[in-house]
């Protein structure tokens, strides 16, 4: 296996271009968890400008580049899946068939230990013993909207009739509404990320837009753009005001849904579910493969998922002292966050306290 390391900035066009030819091929050739545009080279190359130890591995085969691993390391050859923590899919970008060694890859790579929270499927190599499974909620809709509707209707008709009468009744009392797919206004991002920030703190979660290298990150995601990836503003507007928006990045095929946010004055409309319906319309309308929701569970992804995609969480270690180390500091806070958020009985509480938190923490 031929591998060399190169910054982000240092990969030829040709590269870059084999790297993007691979997700392009990846839904048809059955692997298509590779097109989510988290595992774009646009994407580690925008947190490569945002965040220092950036790295991209590129491993070569038969003279041509097989595969693509974006990834992080500290000085001490501690790795980390790129904007770990922010992104929603992690992994090596490769051919089908294209086997690995994981050791062979951490030492090439200088590291003693990669770690991932979102690894993707057709990751075999990297997966041991220390990796856990993790639901991630998708809106198919490459048969079209009308089929993901027909079938939200059949699998949840009271959730389907309540959310489109919020939608009209949002339309008569607040004014009449205009659903933009792809807004090219800075400020209607502001406007996204006031909403997010007040949000996390609300519900007493950390604010991920009080870090400045998120912000810079999601700004020049948002100036992104090229065919085969772009940052996406979506914004529903009632008359002329924004009630509920989202920024997320798109492939060709995969809409990955990253930052959704609303007005929380106009709640009781539900504009956050009339906007994922209206993305869903759009991305069908684009001829994409699905909406990919996220990690996570929430109540709105449960009711508007189709299935379920399947991500890890783990790392892959090399005996090392440093590796040792890390497993030491990381396993028992990975293993009481999931605890947590796997059981009702201790997740309830938990979510109860953290907003009560969040209304002492916001004055309220």
């Amino acid at each position: 296996m031929d591998v060399a390391v190169y910054r982000p900035g240092e990969l030829t066009g040709a590269d870059r271009s084999a790297w993007t030819a691979l997700q392009y091929q990846a839904r048809v050739l059955g692997l298509p968890q590779l097109a989510n545009p988290f595992l774009s080279p646009e994407f580690a190359l925008s947190v490569g400008h945002c965040r220092g130890g950036v790295r991209v591995a590129v491993l070569r085969e038969d003279g041509g580049p097989a595969a693509f691993l974006p990834f992080q390391r500290s000085a001490l050859g501690i790795g980390r899946a790129v904007g770990l923590g922010v992104s929603d899919a992690q992994g090596l970008v490769h051919r089908p068939g294209f086997r690995w060694d994981a050791q062979e890859l951490l030492r090439a790579c200088g590291l003693s230990v990669l770690e991932f929270d979102h690894l993707v499927a057709s990751q075999n190599p990297f997966e041991a013993a220390s990796f856990s499974g993790h639901a991630s909620p998708v809106i198919d809709v490459d048969q079209g909207f009308e089929a993901y509707l027909a079938g939200l209707r059949a699998r949840s008709p009271k959730f389907t009739r309540t959310t489109l009468a919020k939608e009209r009744k949002l339309g008569r009392d607040i004014g009449p509404l205009r659903y933009v797919h792809d807004e090219r206004d800075p400020a209607a991002l502001h406007t996204l990320m006031g909403w997010k920030s007040a949000q996390y703190r609300r519900t007493g979660r950390s604010d991920r837009f009080a870090h400045p290298w998120i912000v810079r990150l999601v700004q020049q995601l948002f100036h992104t753009r090229s065919p085969s990836f772009a940052g996406l503003l979506s914004v529903l507007y009632a008359g002329e005001r924004p009630v509920a928006a989202h920024f997320g990045l798109r492939s060709p095929s995969v809409l990955a849904c990253w930052f959704p946010a609303y007005d929380p004055e106009f709640a009781k409309f539900s504009p956050g579910l009339v906007l994922h319906l209206r993305m869903a319309q759009a991305a069908a309308e684009e001829s994409m493969g699905y909406l990919d929701l996220g990690r996570g569970a929430k109540d709105y992804k449960d009711s508007l998922k189709t299935r379920e995609l399947m991500v890890s969480e783990g790392w892959v270690m090399r005996r090392h002292p440093v590796a040792l180390g890390h497993r030491a500091r990381r396993a028992p806070v990975r293993a009481l966050r999931n605890a947590v958020l796997a059981r009702p009985e201790l997740f309830a509480p938990a979510d109860r306290l953290l907003k009560r938190m969040g209304r002492i923490r916001s004055g309220r």
